[in-house]
Protein backbone atom coordinates (compact mmCIF):
# COMPACT_ATOMS: atom_id res chain seq x y z
CA UNK A 1 0.00 0.00 0.00
CA UNK A 2 1.30 3.20 -1.03
CA UNK A 3 0.70 6.68 0.98
CA UNK A 4 -0.43 10.46 -0.09
CA UNK A 5 -0.67 13.18 1.57
CA UNK A 6 -1.99 16.47 0.03
CA UNK A 7 -0.32 20.21 0.89
CA UNK A 8 -3.11 22.13 -1.10
CA UNK A 9 -6.47 21.21 -2.45
CA UNK A 10 -5.75 19.04 -5.53
CA UNK A 11 -8.38 18.24 -8.22
CA UNK A 12 -10.33 15.37 -7.24
CA UNK A 13 -10.25 14.38 -10.90
CA UNK A 14 -6.54 13.76 -10.49
CA UNK A 15 -6.73 12.21 -7.40
CA UNK A 16 -9.21 9.94 -8.58
CA UNK A 17 -6.45 8.46 -10.76
CA UNK A 18 -4.78 6.63 -8.12
CA UNK A 19 -5.37 2.52 -7.59
CA UNK A 20 -6.99 0.73 -4.84
CA UNK A 21 -3.32 0.21 -3.62
CA UNK A 22 -3.36 4.04 -2.97
CA UNK A 23 -4.25 5.93 0.26
CA UNK A 24 -4.65 9.75 1.59
CA UNK A 25 -2.88 10.20 4.73
CA UNK A 26 -3.28 13.29 7.32
CA UNK A 27 0.38 13.62 7.73
CA UNK A 28 3.40 14.24 5.50
CA UNK A 29 5.21 11.78 7.81
CA UNK A 30 3.44 9.14 7.23
CA UNK A 31 3.81 9.58 3.15
CA UNK A 32 5.33 8.04 0.24
CA UNK A 33 4.03 11.01 -1.86
CA UNK A 34 3.61 14.73 -1.07
CA UNK A 35 1.43 16.37 -3.54
CA UNK A 36 1.60 20.43 -3.37
CA UNK A 37 1.06 23.00 -5.52
CA UNK A 38 1.97 26.55 -3.53
CA UNK A 39 2.09 25.62 -0.18
CA UNK A 40 6.00 26.41 1.00
CA UNK A 41 8.08 23.49 1.97
CA UNK A 42 11.67 25.23 2.56
CA UNK A 43 10.84 24.99 6.40
CA UNK A 44 9.35 21.55 6.32
CA UNK A 45 11.09 18.36 7.65
CA UNK A 46 10.91 15.32 5.46
CA UNK A 47 10.18 11.74 7.06
CA UNK A 48 12.94 9.00 5.95
CA UNK A 49 9.20 7.53 4.24
CA UNK A 50 9.35 10.33 1.38
CA UNK A 51 10.20 9.37 -1.69
CA UNK A 52 8.59 11.82 -4.22
CA UNK A 53 6.86 15.22 -4.10
CA UNK A 54 5.15 16.36 -7.17
CA UNK A 55 4.05 19.89 -7.78
CA UNK A 56 0.32 20.07 -9.72
CA UNK A 57 2.14 22.85 -11.40
CA UNK A 58 5.29 24.18 -13.31
CA UNK A 59 7.16 26.61 -10.67
CA UNK A 60 9.16 25.18 -7.99
CA UNK A 61 10.52 27.42 -5.83
CA UNK A 62 8.13 26.82 -3.35
CA UNK A 63 10.25 23.13 -2.66
CA UNK A 64 13.67 23.13 -2.12
CA UNK A 65 15.10 21.28 -4.41
CA UNK A 66 18.74 20.54 -3.31
CA UNK A 67 17.60 19.36 0.45
CA UNK A 68 15.18 16.84 -1.56
CA UNK A 69 17.94 16.10 -4.09
CA UNK A 70 20.52 14.93 -0.82
CA UNK A 71 18.06 13.20 0.79
CA UNK A 72 17.12 10.71 -2.26
CA UNK A 73 13.43 12.58 -2.98
CA UNK A 74 12.53 13.30 -6.69
CA UNK A 75 10.64 16.39 -7.07
CA UNK A 76 8.27 16.28 -10.17
CA UNK A 77 6.57 19.54 -11.73
CA UNK A 78 3.86 19.31 -14.60
CA UNK A 79 4.97 21.17 -18.16
CA UNK A 80 2.61 22.21 -20.05
CA UNK A 81 -0.24 21.05 -18.37
CA UNK A 82 -1.40 24.68 -17.41
CA UNK A 83 0.26 25.55 -21.08
CA UNK A 84 -3.32 26.14 -22.62
CA UNK A 85 -4.47 28.41 -19.78
CA UNK A 86 -1.59 30.32 -19.79
CA UNK A 87 -1.25 30.80 -23.52
CA UNK A 88 -5.22 32.38 -23.66
CA UNK A 89 -3.97 34.37 -20.50
CA UNK A 90 -1.60 36.51 -22.80
CA UNK A 91 -3.07 36.91 -25.60
CA UNK A 92 -5.83 38.68 -23.29
CA UNK A 93 -2.78 40.28 -22.13
CA UNK A 94 -1.54 41.62 -25.08
CA UNK A 95 -5.33 42.88 -26.44
CA UNK A 96 -5.38 44.51 -23.07
CA UNK A 97 -2.24 46.43 -23.85
CA UNK A 98 -2.94 47.34 -27.47
CA UNK A 99 -6.86 48.48 -26.63
CA UNK A 100 -7.50 50.43 -23.56
CA UNK A 101 -10.10 48.24 -22.49
CA UNK A 102 -10.03 48.25 -18.94
CA UNK A 103 -9.80 52.20 -19.50
CA UNK A 104 -13.17 52.12 -21.24
CA UNK A 105 -15.27 49.83 -18.86
CA UNK A 106 -13.47 52.12 -15.81
CA UNK A 107 -15.33 54.90 -17.77
CA UNK A 108 -18.50 53.10 -17.74
CA UNK A 109 -18.66 52.22 -14.16
CA UNK A 110 -17.99 55.74 -13.43
CA UNK A 111 -20.79 57.08 -15.95
CA UNK A 112 -23.17 54.25 -14.53
CA UNK A 113 -25.75 56.69 -13.82
CA UNK A 114 -26.09 59.04 -16.57
CA UNK A 115 -29.27 58.87 -18.58
CA UNK A 116 -27.31 59.77 -21.48
CA UNK A 117 -24.21 57.39 -21.50
CA UNK A 118 -24.63 56.12 -24.92
CA UNK A 119 -24.13 59.49 -26.34
CA UNK A 120 -21.41 60.49 -24.14
CA UNK A 121 -19.85 57.21 -24.52
CA UNK A 122 -19.61 58.23 -28.71
CA UNK A 123 -17.52 61.38 -27.33
CA UNK A 124 -15.36 59.93 -24.85
CA UNK A 125 -14.44 56.47 -26.65
CA UNK A 126 -11.63 58.62 -28.96
CA UNK A 127 -9.67 58.64 -25.10
CA UNK A 128 -9.43 54.67 -25.44
CA UNK A 129 -8.53 53.95 -28.89
CA UNK A 130 -5.78 51.93 -29.80
CA UNK A 131 -4.25 49.32 -32.50
CA UNK A 132 -5.10 45.77 -33.28
CA UNK A 133 -2.19 43.26 -33.21
CA UNK A 134 -2.35 42.11 -36.87
CA UNK A 135 0.75 42.88 -38.66
CA UNK A 136 2.60 44.15 -35.37
CA UNK A 137 5.82 41.98 -34.60
CA UNK A 138 5.52 39.45 -31.44
CA UNK A 139 8.88 38.12 -30.11
CA UNK A 140 9.00 35.20 -27.99
CA UNK A 141 11.73 34.36 -25.74
CA UNK A 142 11.71 30.77 -24.58
CA UNK A 143 10.09 28.34 -26.79
CA UNK A 144 8.72 25.60 -24.50
CA UNK A 145 5.21 24.23 -24.07
CA UNK A 146 3.46 27.66 -23.31
CA UNK A 147 6.03 29.78 -25.88
CA UNK A 148 5.15 27.60 -28.26
CA UNK A 149 1.08 27.78 -27.93
CA UNK A 150 1.66 31.38 -27.88
CA UNK A 151 3.80 31.86 -30.62
CA UNK A 152 1.32 29.44 -32.70
CA UNK A 153 -1.77 31.31 -31.57
CA UNK A 154 -0.18 34.99 -32.28
CA UNK A 155 0.38 33.98 -36.28
CA UNK A 156 -2.80 32.87 -36.34
CA UNK A 157 -4.07 36.02 -35.22
CA UNK A 158 -1.78 37.83 -38.32
CA UNK A 159 1.07 38.99 -36.32
CA UNK A 160 5.06 38.19 -37.59
CA UNK A 161 6.13 36.20 -35.14
CA UNK A 162 9.85 35.74 -33.64
CA UNK A 163 10.97 33.09 -31.49
CA UNK A 164 14.19 32.59 -29.47
CA UNK A 165 15.09 29.51 -28.15
CA UNK A 166 18.90 28.20 -27.76
CA UNK A 167 17.56 25.00 -26.47
CA UNK A 168 14.42 24.33 -28.18
CA UNK A 169 13.55 20.45 -28.06
CA UNK A 170 12.24 18.19 -30.89
CA UNK A 171 8.87 18.09 -29.67
CA UNK A 172 8.37 21.79 -29.56
CA UNK A 173 10.45 22.25 -32.91
CA UNK A 174 7.78 19.83 -34.66
CA UNK A 175 4.84 21.63 -33.07
CA UNK A 176 5.97 25.45 -33.77
CA UNK A 177 4.50 27.00 -37.02
CA UNK A 178 6.63 26.57 -40.28
CA UNK A 179 5.69 30.86 -40.08
CA UNK A 180 7.82 31.35 -36.97
CA UNK A 181 10.97 33.48 -37.54
CA UNK A 182 13.79 31.58 -35.53
CA UNK A 183 15.81 35.08 -33.84
CA UNK A 184 19.16 34.30 -33.23
CA UNK A 185 19.92 35.81 -30.05
CA UNK A 186 17.58 38.20 -27.71
CA UNK A 187 18.88 41.24 -28.61
CA UNK A 188 17.60 40.75 -32.43
CA UNK A 189 14.44 40.64 -31.24
CA UNK A 190 14.27 43.57 -28.37
CA UNK A 191 15.63 45.64 -31.78
CA UNK A 192 13.06 43.94 -33.74
CA UNK A 193 9.38 43.40 -32.14
CA UNK A 194 6.75 45.62 -31.08
CA UNK A 195 5.56 42.69 -28.34
CA UNK A 196 7.93 40.52 -26.12
CA UNK A 197 6.85 38.01 -24.26
CA UNK A 198 9.29 35.98 -21.99
CA UNK A 199 8.59 32.35 -21.17
CA UNK A 200 11.56 31.23 -19.41
CA UNK A 201 12.32 29.71 -16.30
CA UNK A 202 14.01 32.03 -13.52
CA UNK A 203 17.68 30.62 -13.37
CA UNK A 204 20.56 32.45 -12.78
CA UNK A 205 21.10 33.37 -15.76
CA UNK A 206 17.39 34.47 -16.79
CA UNK A 207 17.13 36.79 -13.30
CA UNK A 208 16.25 40.20 -14.14
CA UNK A 209 17.18 39.64 -18.25
CA UNK A 210 14.59 42.56 -18.97
CA UNK A 211 16.80 45.49 -17.43
CA UNK A 212 17.77 48.88 -18.56
CA UNK A 213 19.93 47.61 -21.45
CA UNK A 214 17.60 45.54 -22.80
CA UNK A 215 14.96 48.04 -22.96
CA UNK A 216 17.46 50.14 -24.26
CA UNK A 217 17.63 47.77 -27.46
CA UNK A 218 13.91 48.08 -27.72
CA UNK A 219 12.06 49.64 -29.72
CA UNK A 220 10.14 53.51 -28.47
CA UNK A 221 6.53 51.95 -27.44
CA UNK A 222 7.14 48.14 -26.82
CA UNK A 223 4.71 46.32 -25.05
CA UNK A 224 6.78 43.81 -22.98
CA UNK A 225 4.72 40.60 -21.20
CA UNK A 226 5.98 38.43 -18.34
CA UNK A 227 3.58 35.50 -17.29
CA UNK A 228 7.00 33.43 -16.54
CA UNK A 229 8.46 34.71 -13.11
CA UNK A 230 8.14 37.95 -11.65
CA UNK A 231 12.08 37.71 -11.10
CA UNK A 232 12.99 37.92 -14.92
CA UNK A 233 12.24 41.62 -15.50
CA UNK A 234 13.63 44.20 -13.10
CA UNK A 235 10.71 46.33 -12.15
CA UNK A 236 12.60 49.64 -11.08
CA UNK A 237 13.89 49.83 -15.02
CA UNK A 238 10.95 48.64 -16.39
CA UNK A 239 8.98 52.03 -13.65
CA UNK A 240 11.70 54.18 -15.64
CA UNK A 241 10.76 52.89 -19.29
CA UNK A 242 7.01 53.09 -18.32
CA UNK A 243 7.80 56.71 -17.16
CA UNK A 244 9.44 57.47 -20.02
CA UNK A 245 7.33 55.97 -22.80
CA UNK A 246 10.26 53.90 -23.71
CA UNK A 247 7.59 51.03 -23.03
CA UNK A 248 4.00 51.60 -23.78
CA UNK A 249 2.86 48.93 -21.25
CA UNK A 250 3.87 46.35 -19.07
CA UNK A 251 1.72 43.49 -18.71
CA UNK A 252 2.84 40.58 -15.88
CA UNK A 253 0.79 38.33 -13.92
CA UNK A 254 3.07 38.64 -11.03
CA UNK A 255 1.56 41.50 -8.41
CA UNK A 256 3.72 43.21 -5.44
CA UNK A 257 4.22 46.44 -3.62
CA UNK A 258 7.08 47.86 -6.43
CA UNK A 259 4.80 47.61 -9.95
CA UNK A 260 1.03 47.58 -8.80
CA UNK A 261 -0.30 50.80 -9.10
CA UNK A 262 2.33 51.91 -11.69
CA UNK A 263 0.68 54.36 -14.52
CA UNK A 264 0.56 52.04 -17.95
CA UNK A 265 1.40 48.76 -15.68
CA UNK A 266 -1.16 46.36 -16.28
CA UNK A 267 -0.88 44.25 -12.98
CA UNK A 268 -2.66 40.62 -13.33
CA UNK A 269 -3.47 38.66 -9.67
CA UNK A 270 -1.42 35.53 -10.85
CA UNK A 271 -4.47 34.46 -12.82
CA UNK A 272 -2.45 32.28 -15.65
CA UNK A 273 -2.93 28.73 -14.66
CA UNK A 274 -6.34 29.65 -12.88
CA UNK A 275 -8.86 27.41 -14.79
CA UNK A 276 -10.43 24.55 -13.84
CA UNK A 277 -8.85 22.72 -16.82
CA UNK A 278 -5.44 23.54 -15.73
CA UNK A 279 -6.40 22.46 -12.38
CA UNK A 280 -7.14 19.48 -13.98
CA UNK A 281 -4.88 18.73 -16.09
CA UNK A 282 -2.03 19.35 -13.58
CA UNK A 283 -3.62 16.74 -10.95
CA UNK A 284 -3.71 14.35 -13.55
CA UNK A 285 -0.41 14.42 -14.57
CA UNK A 286 1.27 14.75 -10.99
CA UNK A 287 -0.59 11.52 -10.33
CA UNK A 288 0.65 9.69 -13.26
CA UNK A 289 4.06 10.85 -12.33
CA UNK A 290 3.93 9.86 -8.77
CA UNK A 291 2.33 6.42 -9.88
CA UNK A 292 4.85 5.81 -12.48
CA UNK A 293 7.89 6.45 -10.59
CA UNK A 294 6.42 4.28 -6.91
CA UNK A 295 5.44 1.35 -9.23
CA UNK A 296 7.98 1.39 -11.67
CA UNK A 297 11.07 3.64 -10.96
CA UNK A 298 10.34 5.54 -13.37
CA UNK A 299 11.35 9.47 -13.43
CA UNK A 300 9.95 11.47 -16.04
CA UNK A 301 9.68 15.45 -15.66
CA UNK A 302 11.98 15.92 -12.53
CA UNK A 303 13.81 18.92 -11.60
CA UNK A 304 15.97 17.98 -9.08
CA UNK A 305 16.84 14.06 -10.84
CA UNK A 306 17.18 13.56 -14.39
CA UNK A 307 14.74 11.94 -16.19
CA UNK A 308 15.09 7.98 -16.64
CA UNK A 309 12.70 5.40 -18.01
CA UNK A 310 13.17 1.75 -18.34
CA UNK A 311 9.89 0.70 -18.62
CA UNK A 312 6.88 -1.51 -16.79
CA UNK A 313 9.13 -3.29 -14.49
CA UNK A 314 7.87 -6.98 -15.52
CA UNK A 315 8.68 -9.95 -13.75
CA UNK A 316 12.13 -8.82 -12.64
CA UNK A 317 12.93 -7.68 -9.11
CA UNK A 318 13.69 -3.83 -9.94
CA UNK A 319 16.48 -1.76 -7.77
CA UNK A 320 16.51 2.16 -8.34
CA UNK A 321 19.47 3.95 -6.84
CA UNK A 322 19.67 7.89 -6.43
CA UNK A 323 23.58 8.63 -5.70
CA UNK A 324 25.90 11.86 -6.86
CA UNK A 325 26.95 11.84 -10.33
CA UNK A 326 30.92 11.02 -9.83
CA UNK A 327 32.67 8.32 -11.42
CA UNK A 328 32.96 5.09 -10.65
CA UNK A 329 29.47 4.49 -9.27
CA UNK A 330 28.09 1.87 -12.23
CA UNK A 331 31.08 -0.41 -11.57
CA UNK A 332 30.93 -0.41 -7.67
CA UNK A 333 27.14 -1.44 -8.24
CA UNK A 334 27.74 -4.51 -10.23
CA UNK A 335 31.10 -5.53 -8.54
CA UNK A 336 28.55 -5.96 -5.47
CA UNK A 337 25.63 -7.95 -7.31
CA UNK A 338 28.24 -10.02 -9.08
CA UNK A 339 30.08 -10.43 -5.64
CA UNK A 340 26.64 -12.34 -4.63
CA UNK A 341 25.91 -13.89 -7.99
CA UNK A 342 23.34 -11.44 -9.19
CA UNK A 343 22.88 -11.47 -13.07
CA UNK A 344 22.01 -8.17 -14.39
CA UNK A 345 18.78 -8.26 -17.05
CA UNK A 346 18.84 -4.65 -17.96
CA UNK A 347 20.51 -1.60 -16.70
CA UNK A 348 20.10 2.23 -17.62
CA UNK A 349 22.07 5.46 -15.67
CA UNK A 350 21.18 9.01 -16.84
CA UNK A 351 22.23 12.17 -14.26
CA UNK A 352 21.77 15.93 -14.29
CA UNK A 353 24.37 18.32 -12.87
CA UNK A 354 25.67 17.17 -9.22
CA UNK A 355 23.14 13.92 -9.19
CA UNK A 356 22.73 10.48 -11.27
CA UNK A 357 19.83 8.12 -10.92
CA UNK A 358 20.67 4.20 -11.62
CA UNK A 359 17.50 1.60 -12.40
CA UNK A 360 18.84 -1.96 -12.41
CA UNK A 361 16.86 -4.93 -13.26
CA UNK A 362 17.83 -8.37 -11.82
CA UNK A 363 17.06 -12.06 -12.03
CA UNK A 364 17.62 -13.15 -8.37
CA UNK A 365 16.01 -11.59 -5.13
CA UNK A 366 17.93 -8.92 -3.70
CA UNK A 367 18.45 -9.55 -0.18
CA UNK A 368 18.66 -7.21 2.64
CA UNK A 369 22.64 -7.56 3.14
CA UNK A 370 23.25 -6.53 -0.53
CA UNK A 371 20.81 -3.85 -0.15
CA UNK A 372 22.60 -2.87 3.01
CA UNK A 373 26.11 -2.91 0.50
CA UNK A 374 25.10 -0.49 -2.25
CA UNK A 375 23.37 2.03 0.32
CA UNK A 376 27.25 1.76 1.85
CA UNK A 377 28.95 2.75 -1.36
CA UNK A 378 29.69 6.39 -0.55
CA UNK A 379 27.90 8.99 -2.45
CA UNK A 380 24.64 6.96 -2.18
CA UNK A 381 21.75 8.59 -1.58
CA UNK A 382 19.35 6.30 -1.36
CA UNK A 383 18.17 2.63 -2.60
CA UNK A 384 14.87 1.06 -3.54
CA UNK A 385 14.02 -2.02 -4.47
CA UNK A 386 10.44 -2.50 -6.26
CA UNK A 387 9.13 -6.21 -6.80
Amino acid sequence: MYKYHCLNPIAEVGLNQFKDEYAAVSHMDDADAVLVRSAAMHDLEFGTNLKVIARAGAGVNNIPLEKCAEQGIVVFNTPGANANGVKELVLAGMLLASRDVIGGINWVQEHEEDGDIAKQAEKAKKAFAGCELEGKKLGVIGLGAIGVLVANAAAHLGMDVYGYDPYLSVDAAWKLSRSIYHAKTTEEIYKECDYITIHVPALDSTKGMINKNAISLMKEGVVVLNFARDVLVNEEDMIDALISGKVKKYVTDFPNPVITGVKNAIVIPHLGASTEESEDNCAKMAVKEVMEFLENGNIRNSVNYPNCEMGLRGEHTRITIMHRNVPNMIGQFSAILAEDGINIANMTNKSKGAYAYTIIDVENEITPDILADIQAVNDVLRVRVIG
